[in-house]
């Protein structure tokens, strides 16, 4: 199956869940995050073209949904996405997410696909992204606090992206560290279960931190984070949701996606509204540094930006092609005359025996 031709304007390809999970295998899930990092990175050298905005949200007393829109000028994307720490409780993913590209010059979509492994993904891709500009030289182990269903994709971004070696994982729940052991065994990672965030930390040059209660919580506090390290903090990613004793945040370099949503969302929320920051894509195109020396502390508060979910967007839909794994969608309607919509609606009405 290729993609549809042109001509059947009206047939939008629809990549479900079990169709990305397929497209990861068929790429293979380390060439899958390698060619999402290099999409994103690719994006953010163009930073500048982009629609910015920081994303709509709706928040409730247990949860958010969101909605994540950005284009380039040719082409328009945006995720629906909700974050529901309450969800594991009761047997259901805390994040769920679709996604949609469309063409600029017609407004015509030109793909619908599951989010939900493709933000997992994405997010892992652009933790490693991070982490080649701002984690230090020849990093080889990473903490891994917060052992839920971003812990193994980010495990092996890492080592995928910047060659990572180890990953010792920690936490509150040992049945999720035990699930992280088994699922990352035979990946070409040293697997190491910790019994403590601190002993997590011990030889680690990258810590990141992905924990998911609603809270202002201290999962690091100062005196664990010694100089050098690279944190890749990605669980405070709302309003009133926080990992970091702020502390940490005063002697780190804070590297960020968009300041405007990351000082409503992040670690950064903790700061003062002009605490100095640096946005990463400055750094990927050489216009900022950063890491400058072995002793410095970086700090990448991500929360996910819309530019990213465009990339795995793109990503996606180059790789589908000529795979058959998707499905045509008839979801646009497509008169033969474009004025004449009416006039479809009455000749697909049945016709009487």
């Amino acid at each position: 199956m290729t993609l549809p031709a042109p001509s059947d304007k009206a047939l939008v390809p629809f990549v479900s869940v079990d169709h990305m999970m397929k497209l990861v295998h068929h790429v293979g899930i380390d060439d899958m995050l390698r060619g999402l990092a290099d999409y994103i990175e690719t994006d953010f050298r163009r930073w500048e073209l982009f629609d910015k905005t920081p994303r709509v949200a709706s928040h409730s007393e247990v949860g958010v949904i969101e909605l994540m829109p950005t284009s380039d000028g040719e082409a328009y994307g945006f995720k629906y996405v909700n974050g529901h720490p309450k969800n594991t409780s009761e047997g259901l993913q805390t994040v769920t997410a679709f996604g949609l590209l469309a063409d600029v010059y017609t407004g015509y979509p030109v793909l619908l696909t599951e989010m939900t492994f493709l933000t997992a993904l994405r997010t892992a891709a652009m933790s490693a992204l991070a982490a080649k500009y701002l984690a230090p030289e020849g990093a080889e182990a990473m903490a891994m606090i917060g052992n839920g269903a971003q812990s193994e994709f980010q495990s092996l971004a890492m080592k995928a992206v910047i060659g990572l070696d180890e990953v010792r994982l920690y936490d509150t729940d040992p049945g999720a560290t035990a699930k992280a052991a088994h699922n990352l065994s035979n990946k070409g990672l040293r697997v190491v279960a910790c019994r403590s965030a601190e002993e997590s930390i011990e030889g680690a040059q990258i810590i990141t931190t992905c924990t998911a209660d609603k809270q202002n919580a201290r999962i690091l506090t100062d005196n664990m984070v010694g100089s050098g390290v690279h944190i890749n903090a990605i669980g405070g990613d709302c309003p009133g949701k926080t990992e970091l004793a702020p502390d940490i945040l005063l002697r780190s370099d804070i590297f960020v996606e968009y300041p405007e949503q990351t000082r409503i969302e992040g670690e950064l929320q903790q700061m003062a509204p002009d605490h100095p920051v640096t946005e990463l894509w400055q750094v990927i195109t050489g216009r900022a540094p950063g890491r400058r020396d072995a002793r410095q502390i970086t700090l990448f508060d991500s929360v996910g930006f819309a530019i990213e979910d465009f990339s795995a967007l793109r990503f996606v839909r180059d790789r589908i092609a000529g795979t058959g794994l998707f499905q045509p969608l008839d979801m646009l309607a497509d008169p033969d005359d474009p004025r004449d919509l009416f006039g479809m609606l009455m000749r697909a009405a049945p016709h009487p025996v």
